[in-house]
């Protein structure tokens, strides 16, 4: 049995973001939904980012302030590669230490599965200026300098939350949301009368291999694009893709086929990450076991390779659907557990 079947992946979680700016009210919630009352079956927790804080806890820039050696600040263009860190820095910084000082006080004793989340290299290029306004992206030896921080970065982040959550089984989250522009070439340059050409595919999986390897555990890669590059990123070694369900198209069939017949765990986004009506939780699932049967697997396989989660982060969602989404996620996972067919 492999070291990632035996992994004690929990069958929901959520995606990231989460509404509103007080770490300590959204810990208890995240917590409270994803943790307790369901058991093992309920056990996968994540540590929430609050963008409407601002600059500093949005994703990019909370990625930013993980990065060693390498600093940004904010221009009225988004962010920017600095040569010291700055009160932009400081603040991405302060922010994340409050949202893991909630964290470790409502993970006390907490022996599951708990993922955390950063910007993966690509999407980080793609949205990091250089000193010259240009993106990050265009210079090959910027790119290959960003992946190389990002990994130290995270390699000291993992490490911070291993000692704030000693029992937990830290699984990494890397959003990629623009890989599939970068891949193709659609990243806009500065001027915004062209793009940016494309990156070889060996360029972009040899990249993200490197910031993979700093974790000995699972690490999941995120995207809430269409086209996710399934079989690029398996081989890239993820042990899991995160996906919005309802992009997919029959075109993803064979890829998404061959990541679960291989072991890659599907976060299958399924439920509203806005506000709006809920559906009944098998409703939710129902979908995934549409696309189970049309690829000829076996339903007793969909609670070991599906992760129930929203479609995308909750960061523009109420405090109050976001509870419900949670919650909710818990419950067509359980749906789909106890009635694959």
């Amino acid at each position: 049995m492999s070291e990632q079947s035996k992994f004690p992946w929990g069958p929901a979680t959520g995606v990231g973001s989460m509404p509103g700016g007080d770490a300590r009210e959204t810990a208890k919630t995240v917590t409270g939904s994803l943790i307790g009352a369901e058991g093992a079956r309920g056990d996968f927790p994540h540590l929430a980012e609050l963008p409407a804080r601002g600059p500093g806890a949005d994703m990019i820039g909370r990625t930013i302030g993980l990065l060693v050696e390498m600093y940004g600040h904010v221009e009225p263009s988004g962010w920017r590669v600095g040569d010291r860190p700055g009160r932009d820095t400081r603040r991405a910084r302060s922010w994340l230490g409050e949202d893991l000082d909630a964290l470790e006080e409502f993970t006390q004793e907490y022996t599951g599965p708990l993922k955390v989340q950063a910007v993966g290299p690509w999407t980080l290029a793609a949205a990091l200026e250089l000193r010259n306004g240009e993106l990050s992206l265009g210079d090959p030896g910027a790119c290959r300098d960003l992946a190389g921080s990002l990994a130290e970065g995270l390699r000291d982040h993992l490490a911070d939350v291993r000692r704030r959550v000693p029992g937990a089984r830290l699984v990494l989250q890397l959003d990629e949301p623009s890989l599939t522009s970068v891949l193709r070439g659609q990243i806009r340059t500065a001027s915004g009368y062209r793009t940016h050409r494309a990156v070889d595919r060996q360029v972009v999986e040899g990249a993200l291999r490197e910031v993979m390897a700093v974790h000995d555990g699972p690490v999941v890669v995120h995207s809430c694009a269409p086209d996710v590059p399934f079989a690029l990123l398996r081989r890239a070694g993820a042990a899991g893709v995160s996906f919005d369900f309802s992009l997919l198209t029959e075109r993803d069939d064979e890829q998404i086929g061959e990541a679960a017949e291989s072991g890659v765990k599907l976060f299958a986004g399924v439920v509203p990450a806005t506000d709006g009506p809920l559906s009944d939780p098998a409703g939710s699932v129902m979908g995934v076991r549409t696309l189970w049967r049309r690829l000829g697997l076996h339903p007793g396989t969909l609670g070991e390779s599906v992760v129930i989660t929203p479609t995308c982060g909750m960061a523009g969602a109420s405090p109050a659907h976001a509870r419900a989404a949670l919650a909710h996620c818990v419950r067509a996972a359980r749906s789909l557990a106890d009635n694959p067919e």
